[in-house]
């Protein structure tokens, strides 16, 4: 009796823009692969749940969520005469539901903490040519486009620029999942004013109030939840304890950590040595595999190690102070010297738990112009063309500094 051919053109229902359908085969299969299923486990916004609950959504909706955003780019840009080949179309589709394939355990943590002088980005690519070697060479077009090589520029932009689709959907996805309101922008709207003008992606010009909305709604999402001061302090408090653990397991400190953890805990992984063998150590590497280390180092005898797992997992965290100028070297000391003494800590050992960073925020880079087609069919930048006196101002960073130190 012959197998039964399986459905491979399946529908999903996202709570954002109900029914998504998989467009054909090879995407379907890509979805499919381990590679890509890990990011089930990898958390889009990774400790904003400790802020705002209902941040549990992860990296696999956000690329599902924005695979169905390029469909509709690519119908709305066929409407308006613009050719894309199916060649061009299968490119796009796959360069933006693996455009973040190559995030770690927590999104950024791991890239400042065990895995060194290497994006995410860059491992990224490298899933994405180790996957094209087992579609037997399918994804060609799409890794020129998502390295921003292929010919017609207008493609590569739906991919990485101000106005990207990868932008379209976060902003949206995390704003209904935080329930920041301030965030949500019309992804449709802004999808149906896109064109193409001399290979150029840009927005018709009556479209330019709802691209002021995405740009003052990612200036607000940036302040109010990706800066968040609570995220702040939780994420570099995970990075620190990554820190500690790999500088304790560089000792030959025996550590709790599953097998692909363990894996970076005890080499020395950077650009340099990354090899196919770390790739797919890297593939096996999920927030579970760092939130079980971390539970079980609340135990641990290294009373670094265990102090800040145990403040990680208790939702017991450092105090954060933000303010528009640098703090002053006499208050990070007297902090330094305070949190010493009380802990018993080290000149080095009290950097886990007094320190002090900066963040900045700029809404619009206008080096990379979101450009408004008007009336007479010419270009003007949006921070021009705009009527709207603060985007002007969404086009200076701001910088703003903090200080972390224990309650």
């Amino acid at each position: 009796m012959k197998n039964k051919k399986h459905n491979k053109l399946k529908i999903l229902n996202d709570p954002i823009y109900g029914f998504i359908q998989i467009p054909n085969t090879l995407v379907f299969d890509l979805i499919e692969h381990r590679y890509f299923q890990r990011l089930r486990r990898i958390a889009q916004m990774g400790f904003s749940n400790l802020v705002y609950p209902g941040a549990n959504h992860t990296r696999f909706h956000h690329a599902i969520g924005c695979m169905h955003l390029m469909q509709k780019a690519v119908r709305v840009l066929r409407f308006k005469q613009v050719e894309i080949s199916e060649e061009e179309e299968n490119g796009l589709y796959i360069a933006i539901l693996l455009h973040d394939i190559g995030h770690g355990a927590f999104s950024h943590a791991l890239e400042h903490s065990i895995v060194n002088g290497i994006s995410h980005e860059e491992i990224s690519l490298k899933f994405m040519k180790k996957l094209n070697d087992e579609f037997n060479g399918k994804l060609d077009v799409a890794i020129e486009i998502f390295e921003g090589k292929y010919p017609r520029k207008f493609l590569c932009k739906l991919i990485s620029s101000q106005l990207d689709i990868d932008r379209l959907d976060y902003l949206k996805r995390d704003s209904f999942y935080t329930g920041v309101t301030e965030g949500n922008i019309s992804s449709d709207r802004l999808i149906a004013m896109m064109n193409v003008k001399d290979d150029e992606l840009v927005i018709e010009g009556k479209g330019i109030y709802s691209v002021e909305n995405f740009l003052i709604a990612r200036r607000l999402m940036y302040w109010q939840v990706y800066l968040h001061k609570t995220g702040l302090v939780a994420e570099n408090m995970l990075v620190n304890v990554l820190k500690r653990a790999k500088e304790l397991a560089d000792n030959g400190v025996e550590l709790f950590a599953s097998t692909s953890l363990r894996y970076f805990l005890y080499k020395k992984i950077s650009q340099d040595n990354f090899t196919d063998e770390t790739l797919e150590m890297f593939s096996k590497l999920d927030d579970y595999d760092v939130m079980s280390a971390i539970k079980e180092w609340t135990n641990h005898s290294d009373k670094i190690l265990s102090l800040l797992s145990k403040m990680i997992v208790d939702r017991k965290l450092l105090r954060i102070e933000i303010q528009q100028k640098e703090f002053e070297v006499a208050k990070l000391n007297k902090k330094i010297n305070k949190v010493s003494k009380k802990l018993e800590l080290s000149e080095n050992e009290v950097k886990y738990f007094v320190f002090t960073k900066k963040i900045e925020n700029q809404a619009y880079q206008q080096e990379k112009p979101i450009f408004i087609l008007n009336k007479k069919g010419k270009l003007r930048d949006i921070a021009k063309a705009s009527d709207q006196l603060n985007l002007q101002a969404l086009t200076n960073p701001v910088i703003k500094y903090f200080i972390c130190y224990p309650k």
